[in-house]
């Protein structure tokens, strides 16, 4: 047995080592990567040069710090406690001590800590085969999960600051993960001995492109950004830009069939991103679909705000672009009833917008769809541990300089849900392994991130998640207090199983505070995949289980699983209300000149 497990460990590190490198082919690619790093600290150094560094980090660090300090003084005022803790910690490194020391003899030894069978970063066959990656990855995960556990035991935490905790707990986690350097990961340690370090050189190359792109700061690339040009292989619906004003471009999808629905549709997107999530490319593109199945689709194109738009609020995104978008919706189809979507913040305003609506008397939007919106923030997820009064007041100190908060902000926040899939993966592609990241339409959306005016995200920020003051009946808006209640039109609403942003629990609440008939659906998948998912893929699931009743957990075990898309459900349920329909339409109806092709200006600017 002792023979076996001396073979099984020879193999291992033959199958961890690589073939001897070329040392002067190594030297040399030293002598490049020193030269590149160099390119990297003048991209870091310029914008503070110019005066034009970002601000924000050091804000972040701190409440990092102060969080995680909170922590430590319940424990520190426990000595008892901290000796139990101790102990916890130091029983399982000797167990796992032991444990490689009987492996080291030719035992077979059950791990004493497993990564998640989820966790992609520990797939290499060393981790598991060679007792040194495996000794590495097991101390790795035990001081982490113990780092968890700290937070969760300590003692007189308001809720809210335990989550906090949580969240920074593992994004120092993910960071520290021994997957993230050379001399711990036995994957870059082959490779970049293969390679004689090329890897290297190749990623600081593109280390310093991406701290340039990110003007100063690391802006890590996630797909190929060359493979795609909006309009050309990228939201390529055929339409036109039929109106525009200071925050919004209103485009209208030229028809696909010869007969349309006589009740147009109106898509507001979301002003986080951008609105071609639903137009990726034909074979994803909601949009496309909608119009091929017989729809006069019009979508909202927001701007992409600079210091011009800091005073416009959700008020201002309410009048210049919902109720403006109805004003031409009818001007150029004749027809004054609507049916209007809104994706998740986009959502929300809608929401906002039909409450008010039903306060003054306007009943231009006769059915609603929200995806993956929130109304309720009662239970608002992960993006929550970044709202609290200290760090507003952080943020609208910092929006007070520019009058927007930076799109790599938001960029980066959501990243922050989940870091070793968003972050640390492609930090090792990318700057280790030196590979580019393979062009991907979603990503490439992802990274495309947009800012947002002062006074809009202050209102959003301080009304929904700190105070949740739409649910509760609080907010107002142009002196009228909303009441979603009031609020009588059918609504469709989509949750997504595995969101992060709009977690599913916090939708299906939502879902009971509207005041007329609700269909309640849940989508497979997360806030994106769960949305952009076509009928013909039948890649995901949707759930249906009648009005949204009792918890959300309950009404689950209850609902009707379906496979493939919910989009024709979804078409069905909104046909059935206005089925009449009439001749197609061309963008502008022959009664406005359209002012350019889809998908219009606004939405090709970058920040």
């Amino acid at each position: 047995m002792g023979r076996q497990g001396d073979d099984r460990s020879k193999e291992a590190a033959g199958a961890s080592a690589a073939s001897t490198p070329d040392f002067d082919q190594f030297a040399q690619n030293m002598g490049r990567l020193f030269e590149e790093y160099g390119k990297v600290t003048a991209a870091y150094l310029k914008p503070i040069e110019r005066g034009e560094a970002k601000t924000g980090q050091a804000d972040e660090a701190s409440d990092m710090v102060r969080t995680l300090g909170r922590v430590a003084e319940r424990w520190v005022s426990d000595p008892a406690k901290i000796i139990e803790a101790q102990a916890s910690l130091t029983g399982d490194f000797l167990n796992l001590w032991s444990a490689s020391l009987k492996r080291a003899g030719g035992e077979e030894v059950a791990p004493v800590a497993e990564p998640d069978k989820r966790d992609s970063r520990f797939r290499d066959p060393d981790w598991t085969e060679h007792p040194t990656f495996d000794f590495i990855k097991q101390a790795y995960l035990i001081g982490s999960r113990w780092a968890e556990t700290m937070v969760d035991k300590a003692d007189d935490l308001d809720p809210h600051t335990r989550e906090k905790a949580r969240f920074y707990i593992k994004q120092i986690a993910s960071a520290l993960s021994p997957t993230n350097f050379i001399a711990t990961n036995p994957e870059l340690l082959r490779e970049t001995l293969q390679q004689n370090g090329e890897n290297l050189v190749r990623g600081m190359k593109m280390f310093a492109e991406d701290v340039e792109a990110g003007g100063g700061e690391l802006k890590i690339r996630q797909s190929d950004a060359r493979s795609f040009e909006v309009g050309v292989n990228i939201a390529t619906t055929p339409g036109k830009v039929i109106f525009r004003n200071d925050i919004m471009e209103l485009i209208q999808y030229a028809p696909a069939t010869p007969q349309v629905l006589k009740r147009p549709l109106l898509i507001v997107p979301p002003w986080i991103n951008k609105f071609y999530i639903l137009d990726l490319n034909p074979e994803k593109s909601f949009i496309r679909w909608c119009v091929e199945q017989g729809l006069t689709v019009f979508c909202i194109s927001w701007v992409n705000p600079d210091a011009r738009h800091a005073g416009k609020d959700f008020e201002s995104y309410m009048r210049e672009g919902v109720f403006a978008a109805l004003d031409v919706i009818e001007e150029a189809t004749g027809e004054k009833k609507v049916s209007a979507i809104g994706y998740c913040v986009g959502g929300t305003l809608l929401g906002v917008t039909l409450a008010y609506m039903a306060a003054i008397g306007d009943k231009r939007i006769e059915s609603a769809t929200f995806f993956t919106t929130q109304v309720d923030f009662s239970r608002a997820g992960e993006l929550s541990v970044f709202v609290d009064e200290e760090q507003i007041r952080a943020i609208e100190e910092q929006m007070a300089r520019t009058g927007y908060l930076d799109g790599s902000r938001m960029s980066g926040a959501f990243n922050m849900l989940r870091p070793n899939d968003l972050i640390w993966s492609y930090a090792v592609n990318n700057y280790l392994k030196g590979k580019a990241p393979a062009p991907f339409d979603l990503l490439y959306w992802n990274s495309d991130s947009t800012r947002m005016p002062a006074a809009n995200h202050s209102f959003y920020l301080r009304n929904c998640y700190l105070d949740n003051k739409l649910s509760k009946g609080e907010m107002q808006i142009a002196g009228k207090r909303l009441d979603l209640k009031a609020v009588k039109i059918p609504v469709y609403n989509l949750a997504t199983r595995e969101d992060h942003i709009a977690p599913a629990p916090s939708v299906f609440i939502g879902s009971q505070c509207f005041g007329g008939p609700v269909e309640h659906v849940v989508a497979g998948s997360g806030h994106i995949a769960g949305v952009v998912n076509p009928p013909a893929k039948v890649k995901y699931q949707y759930w249906t289980g009648g009005p949204a009743k009792g918890s959300y957990d309950d009404w689950m075990a209850a609902a009707q699983e379906h496979p493939g898309s919910w989009w024709p459900h979804w078409f069905a349920w909104l046909a059935a209300q206005a089925p009449k329909k009439v001749a197609a339409r061309e963008p502008g109806g022959g009664r406005i000149a359209p002012l350019a092709d889809a998908p219009g200006t606004y939405v090709k600017v970058r920040v």
